[in-house]
């Protein structure tokens, strides 16, 4: 897992102005509220004084009140209030991490990292969200008992559509068609296809015309996938997915789909069953892989010339390790239950004097680390 990148850490619609939520990523807790003007923030979860949750406090004005001494936090994490202190100023060090936040497509991002914003990732741009050529319709919510870097490398394997999706006819690459495009975030493959074996009944409107059949795929970061299919002329699907690693072993994916066909509402559960029902053919297979996470180096597995999209993508990961930015997992397993880590955030690389400690990072030569974390 992977500080400094985008997650998607609640929806919009769980988020009311007078309750705060708890959401979990990275192995490490945090508190979602919203202040007098309806903005979202993101703090670390655990009171610096004696450990309280303050996502199990209540919200007062623009702060957040820890339940257990009444220590009230500030949008940017800082203690405003110390009711046992009366008048006085609370101590200099008394703050939590405060993370940036964008709410788009009806999800709250944060961005858990601790660069300044001109050299962070940015949040993936889907510029057709707002056009009325397509149609958006409910976030549909999953959650896998697998390891995001599974579900990733799913998403971006050509090879695997053959045999685990027959309810979109199996659809195999056409040779010489393929393409491997990429950004400077990620990357992933493009081609023509072809239905090679039968399909459900026809319901939904996407029965494919092969001169027009063809995808793409690939990923943005670590944790974003996204899936664009051409079915026919003026017919396609858009699909994004943004994964919240939990932990080491589950995964909750943000699924966000747009149609620029049979726009009207009244076909959105239709739509959005024939989704979940090819969703859940992947799930399948991903809850039952063994090992859960990825092996530590790729000698443990037996890949070929198909998987170079899943090589393209650990090479990304391997760079990302190179910069510091991979959590060593295992020691923060280790520690479980008796250190309070928190994510960095900007703000510690203008003040130190913290009470939390910052997770613990893992830099490796490319090739050589535990993809495990």
């Amino acid at each position: 897992m992977y500080i400094n990148f985008w997650y998607p850490i609640c929806r919009s619609d769980e988020l009311a102005q007078s309750e705060p939520l708890r959401s979990k990523l990275l192995g490490t807790q945090y508190v979602v509220f919203r202040d007098t003007d309806d903005q979202p923030h993101v703090l670390s979860d655990t009171c610096v004084h004696r450990g309280g949750s303050l996502s199990k406090g209540k919200v007062i004005g623009d702060r957040i009140a820890c339940p257990y001494h009444g220590w009230q936090y500030d949008g940017e994490g800082k203690c405003a209030l110390v009711p046992s202190l009366g008048d006085k100023k609370p101590p200099g060090r008394a703050k939590v991490d405060s993370y940036p936040v964008q709410e788009k497509y009806g999800i709250v991002f944060a961005f858990l990292g601790d660069l300044p914003e001109a050299e962070r990732p940015p949040l993936y741009e889907i510029e057709e969200y707002d056009d009325p050529a397509w149609r958006e319709h409910e976030i549909i919510m999953l959650e896998l008992d697998c390891f995001y870097e599974r579900s990733m490398e799913n998403g971006i394997d050509p090879i695997h559509n053959e045999f685990v999706h027959p309810a979109q006819g199996s659809p195999q690459p056409v040779a010489g068609s393929v393409s491997y495009p990429e950004t400077p975030w990620g990357s992933g493959v493009h081609g023509n296809y072809t239905e090679t074996g039968t399909k459900r009944s026809d319901k939904h409107g996407m029965k494919a015309d092969t001169t027009f059949l063809n995808a793409g795929t690939w990923h943005h970061g670590p944790n974003t996938l996204i899936t664009w299919i051409t079915f026919k002329k003026d017919t396609s699907l858009h699909q994004y997915l943004f994964e919240a690693p939990i932990d080491g072993d589950r995964t909750k994916i943000y699924f966000v789909n747009l149609r620029s066909f049979r726009l009207g509402p009244e076909n959105d559960e239709r739509i959005r069953n024939a989704n979940v029902y090819v969703t859940g053919e992947d799930i399948s297979i991903l809850e039952n892989l063994y090992p859960v996470r990825t092996p530590a180096t790729r000698v443990r597995e037996l890949l070929t010339p198909g998987d170079q999209t899943i090589l393209r993508y650990r090479d990304f990961l391997d760079d990302w390790t190179s910069r510091g930015w991979r959590l060593d997992w295992k020691r923060m397993q280790a520690n479980q239950g008796d250190v309070a880590y928190a994510i960095p955030s900007p703000a510690r690389n203008k003040s130190g004097n913290w009470v939390l400690d910052a997770v613990p990072l893992l830099a490796a030569e490319s090739g050589s680390v535990d993809s495990a974390a």
